[in-house]
C-alpha cells in the first residue's frame, strides 16, 4: 500500500465506512476489567463455545476475542460474536489476531491486520492486539515494524489502537525491542499490551518496562508465570509475577485502560469459574 488513497480505497471496498455497523462505544472512561475467551476455550477452535457458556455466568462484563481461526473473522463470523454478545450482555473490547508475520509477505500481513481492525470496528471495539513471530523468524523486528507504519493511517481514519503484546522467545520480547518499534513509530495509536507473566517469562524486570514505556502502555495482560525466565501460566499468587504491584505503579502514572484476565490455557475445568471469580475478585478494588 503505497499512498493514503490505496489505503481508503480498501477501507471503503472492505464496507468500513457504511452505515449500519455498531458506534464505536468500547472505549474505557478509566480503569476496566476484562477477560480474555481464551481463558474459556483455550488455543483450540471452539467458535467461542466454552466463553459464552461460561462467561455469562460471571461478574465479568468486557470481553477481548482471540480470533485466531478463520470462521471468527469472516462475516458470518463476526456478526455472530456479535449477536451472542448482545444476547448475554456482554461488551467485546479487543480483537487479537494472530500473530505478526506472513511468510515475509508484507501485503498479506498489512491486510491481515487490516481486517482484524475491520472485525473489531463491527463488534464496536477500538482496540486490536498482535504480538510477534517467533524470535528471528518471519522477517524478525524489522517486518513488525513495516507493517506497524503501513497500518497507522488506518488506525488513525478508525480511532483504533493497535497493540503490540511482547511474548517470551519472540520478535516483541524485551525493552530493546519496544525502544526500537516506538522509536519507529512513534504513534499514539500503537502501544505496547504488557503481558506480564510473558516479560517474567523472558527474564525481564516489570518494573523497568513501566519505567521507560509507562506512557505507551495501553493494555496491560494479568497472569502469573511459575518463575522468572519460564512462562508456565499458574494460578494467581502460585507464581512470581507481581501483577498488583504493576498495576498500582501504572496507576501511579495515571494509567486509562483495561486490565484483561488472560489465564491461558484454562488450567482446570473443573474449577475454571471458581479461578475466574477469584481472579475478578482480586483485581476489581482497581477499577475506577
Amino acid at each position: 500500500m503505497d499512498s493514503g488513497i490505496n489505503r481508503r480505497d480498501f477501507l471503503r471496498s472492505a464496507g468500513m465506512m457504511a452505515g449500519g455497523l455498531p458506534i464505536l462505544t468500547a472505549k474505557p472512561k478509566g480503569v476496566e476489567l476484562a477477560i480474555a475467551t481464551i481463558t474459556c476455550d483455550g488455543f483450540g477452535d471452539e467458535d467461542f463455545q466454552y466463553a459464552f457458556e461460561i462467561l455469562p455466568r460471571l461478574p465479568f462484563r468486557n470481553v477481548e476475542f482471540n480470533c485466531w481461526y478463520a470462521r471468527n473473522l469472516t462475516p458470518e463470523g463476526i456478526r455472530s460474536i456479535r449477536e451472542r454478545c448482545r444476547r448475554h450482555g456482554l461488551t467485546p473490547v479487543c480483537v487479537q489476531g494472530t500473530s505478526f508475520g506472513a511468510g515475509g509477505n508484507i501485503v498479506k500481513d498489512v491486510t491481515h491486520k487490516l481486517w482484524n481492525m475491520e472485525a473489531a470496528r463491527r463488534l464496536g471495539c477500538r482496540r486490536v492486539k498482535f504480538t510477534g513471530a517467533g524470535r528471528g523468524s518471519e522477517g524478525g523486528l524489522d517486518a513488525v515494524i513495516n507493517v506497524v507504519k503501513e497500518l497507522v493511517p488506518a488506525a488513525e481514519e478508525m480511532d483504533m489502537l493497535v497493540l503490540l503484546e511482547n511474548h517470551a522467545n519472540n520478535n516483541l520480547e524485551n525493552l530493546d525491542d519496544y525502544d526500537r518499534v516506538f522509536s519507529a513509530v512513534p504513534s499514539p495509536r500503537v502501544g505496547m499490551c504488557m503481558d506480564n507473566a510473558h516479560f517474567n517469562g523472558a527474564g525481564v524486570d516489570l518494573f523497568q518496562v513501566i519505567d521507560r514505556f509507562h506512557s505507551r502502555i495501553l493494555h496491560i495482560d494479568l497472569k502469573d508465570t511459575e518463575r522468572m525466565g519460564v512462562h508456565k501460566v499458574v494460578r494467581f499468587g502460585q507464581g512470581v509475577t507481581d501483577n498488583a504491584g504493576v498495576v498500582e505503579r501504572m496507576l501511579q502514572h495515571g494509567y486509562t485502560g483495561y486490565l484483561v484476565v488472560e489465564m491461558a490455557p484454562p488450567l482446570d475445568r473443573t474449577t475454571l469459574e471458581s479461578d475466574l471469580r477469584r481472579a475478578y475478585d482480586l483485581f476489581k478494588k482497581y477499577e475506577r
